[in-house]
């Protein structure tokens, strides 16, 4: 009979988030010594590398980080269960590529994974960490954002795991009373452009379509039928665009209001969804 306990399991599965099965075959394997045992973990999880391409890794964290209080960087890490995000190794390798990507710059995920990091890059440190727990490991999206104000929220949809949501806001000055507050109501109403002038040309022409179309089914005179359709768009971008929306803190303003009562402008966001 090998040499441990279920201590000794317990433990080496904190340590590297492999399956209980797969750790009592380890240190079957090496007897009960501990260093070898994880290092059988780690090579046969290299050797299952390419198994593992087809899997999706649909879980994950967000972690970020604001430098100088004017660069924010923000990326999303990936694995295929909960149980391994909200373990110990999977949260310290995320802050090593949060580390990677605040240091080197890389502004999309292909940059990211050739960046240095320990003694390889950033890809090394997927793979090992995949090798080692068995799951697929991925970095799914990266951001970097820049203004005289740059603001980090962090959001926790669940008290046991690491956070599910995060924002990045940039602002002027002025912004800096405001940018939290506002960073949050991003993260709970998920606006996808700053303001009307962002909203990409397709996909405002797009919706001109649709509500036409919808316009005209309703019977409507056709000469008024543009007019209605301008009216109806207000909605559209009430759901879709930041100063747009009701503010989450005060629904008798729009965050638009908000702004101006403090002399104050968003000059960028991006919210991250683990998974979306």
């Amino acid at each position: 009979m090998a040499n441990y306990t279920a201590a000794d399991v317990k433990a080496l599965r904190e340590q590297t988030g492999a399956g209980m099965m797969d750790v009592k075959k380890a240190l079957d394997e090496a007897n009960g010594d501990k260093e070898k045992a994880m290092e059988i973990i780690r090579l046969a999880g290299l050797k299952s590398l390419s198994k593992r391409e087809d899997r999706t890794a649909a879980a994950g964290l967000i972690a970020g980080e604001v430098v100088d209080g004017k660069v924010g960087v923000m990326v999303e890490a990936n694995a295929e269960t909960d149980f391994v995000v909200k373990n110990e190794k999977f949260i310290d390798f995320a802050a090593k590529v949060l580390d990677a990507a605040v240091k080197s710059g890389a502004t999309s995920t292909e940059a990211l994974l050739e960046q240095s990091a320990e003694d390889g890059t950033v890809k090394d440190l997927v793979d090992g960490l995949g090798a080692v727990i068995g799951e697929k490991i991925e970095i799914g999206k990266v951001a970097r954002m820049e203004g005289e104000n740059v603001e980090l929220y962090l959001h926790h949809s669940s008290a046991d795991l690491p956070a599910q949501v995060g924002v990045l806001v940039a602002t002027d000055a002025a912004g800096a009373a405001v940018a939290r507050d506002i960073a949050m109501h991003i993260a709970a109403f998920s606006p996808l452009y700053l303001d009307r002038t962002t909203v990409p040309a397709d996909v405002l022409e797009k919706e001109k379509e649709t509500l036409t179309k919808l316009t005209l089914q309703e019977g409507k005179p056709e000469h008024i039928v543009p007019k209605i359709v301008e009216g109806r768009l207000n909605a559209f971008y009430a759901e879709n665009c930041l100063v747009d929306q009701d503010y989450a803190r005060d629904p008798s303003k729009k965050v638009g209001d908000v702004l101006k009562e403090h002399g104050a402008k968003v000059t960028d966001f991006v919210r991250f969804h683990v998974g979306a």
